[in-house]
């Protein structure tokens, strides 16, 4: 197979194209741009949509609507756009639909700035919108990964009725690398649900609604949405390891920040100390279970994030009592280098 030498917005728009995605609704914002601008020449020559919709609020529901009639259907933003689509997410969730959702993610809040960012963790995680609902959400650290979860992504949205959420700082979305990129066939699934007509009067209606206004129908949803949440959590989880079996620092991050780390720990040698780290590739389910046990026996836990601190409550609510738990983030865009994160963990290793 031919690698190709892919910018990480672009490979994740041709990803999608190769997962069949025929239909993306989006506005421009930055850094993801490139995503939008790819596929409105893309989709077109393979007979597909591409909408550049008045703004995020438009484009989210006509996702909502496509994906009612059963189509895989993406859309792209970064925070702010993100904010103003979590509404039409809650209502996706709500309604039982497949999408696909990608956040490249800038420095905030506000408009904050174009740069890299990884302060939209709590906005992915905790929903970002009203109601008692979860998205996937995927944190590649490759732009090679971004495509395979991209492609991921829209079998899982399918398999489990709901929005998925790709996870990507700046730093992936902006830099090139080199990808495989090949065609995967949707996974076989159950679309009898789909708004396409009443032509065969022997099944019944299909009609698509999130709104039930008798309080024990609207419960009953929800644990049945809570159910499904649960087996997600049981068997969706996905992470990575590096030298974490024997190392008495154990060090955790996503996305770019995991593979400066890398380097800080290939590039330098502790004294007295070893290094591990920990990656979830999946926040949403995050890896509890695996940090535990990865945990266990550690001297230290440091965090490390280009946000004030995010995944760090997931990550002391997983470590629990076997590890203390420290934190380092930088935040408005700047991106903490391996020799500054070595800084810290050589701080934190001469303290123990």
């Amino acid at each position: 197979m031919e690698k190709r030498f892919m910018k990480g917005n672009e490979a994740i728009a041709e990803a999608a194209v190769m997962a069949g995605c025929r239909h993306f609704f989006g506005y421009p914002i930055t850094p993801q741009n490139e995503i939008p601008e790819y596929l409105s020449w893309r989709l077109p020559e393979l007979g597909g949509v591409f909408v550049q919709a008045e703004s995020e609020v438009s484009a989210i529901n006509m996702c909502y609507g496509t994906a009612g009639a059963g189509a895989r259907v993406m859309t792209s933003s970064s925070g702010p756009g993100m904010s103003l689509k979590s509404e039409g997410i809650s209502y996706i969730a709500g309604a039982n639909l497949p999408c696909v959702i990608v956040n490249i993610m800038r420095a905030g809040p506000g408009l904050g700035g174009i740069q890299p960012s990884q302060s939209d963790y709590f906005q992915a995680t905790r929903g970002g919108g009203h109601g008692d609902y979860q998205c996937l959400v995927y944190t590649p650290t490759t732009v090679q990964q971004a495509v395979d979860l991209t492609q991921l992504a829209f079998d899982k949205a399918d398999e489990y009725r709901m929005p998925a959420i790709i996870l990507g700082d700046g730093i992936i979305g902006q830099m090139m690398e080199p990808v495989i990129i090949t065609e995967k066939k949707p996974i076989a699934v159950d679309k009898s649900w789909a708004t396409v007509g009443w032509k065969d009067k022997k099944r019944a209606r299909a009609v698509i609604s999130s709104l039930s206004l008798v309080p024990s129908e609207l419960e009953e949803w929800n644990l049945q949405l809570q159910a499904r949440y649960k087996k997600i959590k049981e068997t969706e989880v996905l992470y990575e390891t590096y030298n974490t079996e024997d190392c008495d620092i154990l060090v955790v991050a996503y996305g770019s920040t995991a593979r400066t780390i890398r380097s800080a720990i290939d590039e330098n040698e502790l004294k007295g100390h070893k290094i591990g780290l920990f990656t979830p590739i999946s926040v949403w389910p995050f890896p509890e279970k695996e940090l535990f046990e990865a945990s266990k026996g550690k001297k230290a836990v440091l965090v490390v994030e280009m946000s004030a601190g995010q995944m760090l409550e997931d990550v002391r609510l997983s470590v629990g009592s076997n590890a203390p738990v420290h934190f380092y983030g930088r935040m408005g865009g700047i991106i903490p280098t391996a020799e500054e994160i070595f800084a810290q963990i050589t701080k934190l290793g001469e303290a123990l």
